[in-house]
């Protein structure tokens, strides 16, 4: 997988004014990158594309 660093996060749009209770994201070719907004100096995670399609459809039918 590639570096890490330097990546662009952003998070929902839904996200409260605070920013608080939210995950953020970023997208690069090989995978999308979630981590936690209110301490983002914790290690994230990657999840490839298709893994990413099949939560989004499971959360949309939650």
């Amino acid at each position: 997988m590639s570096s890490t660093t330097g990546l662009d996060w952003f998070k929902s749009s839904y996200s409260s004014a605070q920013g608080d209770s939210c995950v953020e994201i970023a997208v690069t070719e090989q995978a999308i990158h979630v981590r936690d907004s209110k301490d983002v100096t914790r290690p994230h995670f990657g999840v490839g594309r298709d893994g990413w399609s099949h939560l989004v459809v499971f959360v949309a039918d939650v």
